[in-house]
């Protein structure tokens, strides 16, 4: 009976300490993971393999409109800025705050060739990239400074300029290719 005792006070106590453990690792989590974490939230609804009623992001958060119409806020990392941009031939919309859920691009699937320079002239993007579904191609750059942006698809192109300042827009719907 005494040795019942022992056991099951020792698996109460090992699940007590793991769960703790677990619980303090899972809390100190470093910024690499959030940032890391977050990036996979928003490309996991732009993909639309998470679904919601709603999912937008700002230049400061992802906000999120859950099925039963709460919402939930989550912080985009400090150093890096979320930028959506539908390259096009013939048709756009107007738009200002990314929609994850609700923006459609007209040049779905293809792969466009993005160049990205700061003002310095440093290269931060040069790769062919294939926009999804809804047309889009997502793109997380440096905050607060200004880009010239150079997309090529199948023979056209379009120059434009960007920024990430805490007021710019993160759907870019205006990059017409000639």
């Amino acid at each position: 009976m005494l040795n019942r005792r022992i056991i099951g006070v020792t698996a109460v106590v090992t699940a007590v300490l793991l769960g703790a453990y677990l619980y303090t690792q899972q809390a100190g989590s470093d910024t690499l993971k959030e940032t890391q974490n977050i990036k996979q939230l928003v490309q996991d609804y732009s993909r639309g393999s998470l679904k919601a009623q709603a999912a937008s992001i700002t230049p400061r958060q992802l906000i999120v409109t859950t099925n039963d119409k709460s919402k939930v806020a989550y912080d985009l990392p400090k150093e890096e800025f979320f930028v959506s941009i539908a390259p096009y031939l013939n048709n756009t919309h107007p738009c200002a705050t990314h929609s994850l859920t609700s923006c459609q691009g007209e040049l779905t699937n293809q792969s466009f060739h993005v160049y990205i320079e700061d003002a310095k002239g440093k290269v931060v993007v040069d790769q062919t990239m294939k926009s999804e579904a809804n047309g889009f191609i997502d793109l997380w750059l440096p905050r607060d400074k200004t880009y010239s942006i150079t997309v090529k698809h199948n023979g056209k192109t379009v120059k434009s300029e960007l920024s990430t300042f805490e007021t710019d827009n993160t759907c870019i719907s205006t990059l017409q290719l000639m």
